[in-house]
């Protein structure tokens, strides 16, 4: 089970999502997307949040509104850190989640702690939590067949982008081989370059003339 919240309209078209436990959470790691942005409750336990960023944006896109409503969302899901204030809420792309066989299901780890950022939450804001909870829905997503979807479609247009570069090269060369070929034929019909009939005739020698050269 996953569930889905919708950020605040203001901030934009934002989906949050976690999963139901330490199973779910360990599919979201698995088949995350690149825009995925992942939160959690530094040095306590909590849920996995994440939001997904339209496609192109990073983590450095992440406005106020948007980055508020996802710390809160964790903190109230988390049993330590809903309990007290001044928590500290880690975040990184997904793409920096690492996993590795001596984990815990649930458990990660960073590829490069840099990419790590974090927050202060001061308090839970109650305003904010019910707010999110009003958008909540429940969903059990195939993940797996989602990312598979992604990817095929990312294969198709990286193919389609190929065939396109590949069709305008092949213009590009025949341009060149139609402009060269232009190039050479008006070298062909410089002036300076021809030569007249009459050029040629006055530049011919006679029958007699050739006869006295060879004897």
């Amino acid at each position: 089970m996953v569930f889905y919240f919708k950020a605040r309209p203001e901030v934009g078209d934002y989906t949050i999502f976690m999963g139901l436990d330490k199973f779910e959470n360990e599919e979201l790691i698995k088949y995350g997307f690149p825009e995925d942005i992942w939160f959690h409750v530094d040095k306590m336990s909590s849920a996995h949040v994440y939001v997904r960023l339209h496609k192109g944006q990073t983590i450095d896109d992440i406005s106020e509104g948007l980055l508020e409503d996802c710390v809160q969302l964790v903190k109230a899901n988390s049993i330590q850190g809903n309990k007290v204030n001044n928590i500290d809420v880690v975040y990184t792309p997904w793409a920096n989640l690492k996993k590795t066989p001596s984990m815990d299901v649930g458990q990660v780890g960073f590829h490069n702690s840099k990419m790590v950022r974090t927050v202060r939450v001061e308090k839970r804001i109650n305003e904010i939590v019910n707010r999110l909870n009003r958008t909540k829905v429940e969903r059990k997503p195939d993940l797996k067949a989602e990312r598979e979807a992604v990817n095929a479609a990312e294969r198709a247009e990286r193919k389609l982008h190929l065939r396109e570069k590949k069709r305008r090269e092949e213009l590009e060369r025949l341009e060149k081989e139609r402009q060269a070929e232009m190039r050479s034929y008006k070298g062909l019909m410089v002036s300076e370059n021809m030569t007249s009939n009459k050029q040629i005739a006055s530049g011919s020698k006679s029958l007699q003339e050739l006869e006295d050269d060879f004897m």
